[in-house]
């Protein structure tokens, strides 16, 4: 079907930004002989990807609200790929900041735009498996990076990887804007006629931030994402790290290994969002199906508490555990704006909710960039990690009694409404 393939392609892009943010954790090793990175350095990094991917998520959300689906995503991927093949020009730690930072400006779009991209071409009913479509990208960046950036590192120096990485994305921006058609101007009328009433939806007027800041659902969203995703870019950023600093691990070992929990997180993509899709089918209401589908991921995510006490086989294996149950939950997490808020605002709603994920993950990183630096070891910071699924699972069912479509004109108290 053609939505699925649209929903594969977008996939692809998303793929193409984790393969981009992971050349820097994984390649750590052999950027520190040209540069020195000490663990508190290589939280700056981290974090100034982050707080542009932050802020440029609100303006990406934006950004591909005002442009457009198809010319905005095409516009945020050309950035970030140079920006990403700038990282090969680096000769200092300042540089480098530079580069990782432009990479976040141009990323923190990636994720608003594929939401409409979900919202413009799927059901309710089918958007959770979609979103899980592309969320399983996520996965597919993460596990070919590690053994592509051993290989590359075989034959050539780090700068290469860069190189190839921001090539990928050039290739991915000509193929998108070449293809991509919104279905409400789809030369076959099949495609435009199920749609029809999403496509008016978009048309409404958007609703300033400010407005939609007084919504508390999307403050729900908000501040389950900042815990939510404190936990992930550590795992995320710090994983290669740890199997280099706390079990040994050089740059092959990593090659052969790091994959796998990556894998599970694809995984966990593709069942969370089939689960929940499966329970509104048998005739479960949305806000059951989805609520039952995060609750079961934030469960398993305790278990991470588990992984400085155990061999490094039985490591990989919790770490599996929680990467799958990390990105099931992040996918039903950013179907949520699909369900609650009109096409209209959908792209600045995933904004915000994205916004407050990433400033979750400066804050957490340069906790742990801190307790590493001062001694306190992998164990500490394993146990704050541990907690915040549930704890934003908590939020979630606090703010958002119910998951159904808001009239957003009543809760805002607009005159006439």
């Amino acid at each position: 079907m053609l939505r699925w393939r649209m929903a594969i392609l977008v996939s692809l892009a998303i793929a193409i930004s984790y393969l981009d943010r992971q050349t820097l954790p994984v390649a750590v090793t052999a950027i520190a002989i040209d540069i020195p990175l000490s663990n508190q350095r290589f939280s700056a990094l981290q974090s100034a990807f982050l707080l542009s991917y932050a802020f440029m998520y609100l303006g990406g959300g934006r950004l591909v609200d005002a442009l457009g689906t198809r010319i905005g995503f095409a516009v945020i991927m050309t950035f970030w790929s140079l920006a990403d093949a700038s990282h090969a020009l680096a000769t200092s730690f300042a540089m480098l900041m530079g580069s990782r930072f432009l990479l976040g400006m141009g990323e923190g779009g990636g994720f608003p735009a594929a939401t409409r991209a979900v919202a413009e071409w799927f059901t309710p009913k089918e958007r959770a498996t979609a979103m899980g479509i592309i969320n399983a990208g996520t996965a597919v960046g993460a596990v070919v990076a590690p053994p592509l950036i051993a290989v590359v590192l075989s034959y050539s120096g780090w700068r290469w990887i860069f190189v190839v990485t921001g090539g990928l994305g050039l290739l991915w921006a000509w193929w998108w804007i070449a293809s991509y058609v919104p279905p409400d101007n789809h030369p076959e009328p099949g495609v435009r006629e199920p749609f029809a009433s999403a496509s008016q939806s978009c048309s409404t007027p958007a609703i300033p931030w400010f407005d939609l800041l007084r919504v508390r659902e999307s403050w729900g969203l908000i501040s389950a994402k900042f815990l939510s995703d404190a936990a992930w870019y550590f795992y995320l950023f710090w994983l290669p790290k740890y199997l280099y600093d706390a079990r040994g691990f050089d740059v092959k070992a990593v090659g052969t290994f790091a994959w796998i929990p990556y894998a599970a997180a694809g995984v966990g993509c593709l069942l969370g969002g089939w689960f929940s899709s499966y329970l509104v089918r048998r005739q479960f209401s949305l806000n059951v199906a989805r609520k039952l589908a995060l609750g079961l991921s934030a469960a398993v995510m305790p278990s991470i508490l588990l992984v400085p006490r155990l061999p490094v086989a039985w490591a990989l294996a919790i770490f599996s555990l929680a990467y799958f149950g990390q990105q099931s939950w992040s996918t039903l997490v950013m179907v949520l704006p699909t369900d609650l808020f009109p096409a209209s605002v959908v792209g600045s709603v995933a904004g915000l909710v994205g916004f407050g994920g990433a400033m979750g993950g400066i804050a957490f990183g340069q906790l742990v960039g801190y307790l590493l630096d001062h001694g306190f070891g992998y164990g500490v910071v394993f146990s704050l990690a541990g907690t915040f699924h549930v704890a934003a699972f908590v939020i979630i069912l606090a703010t958002v009694p119910v998951i159904q479509s808001l009239n957003l004109e009543r809760k805002l108290s607009y005159p006439g409404a």
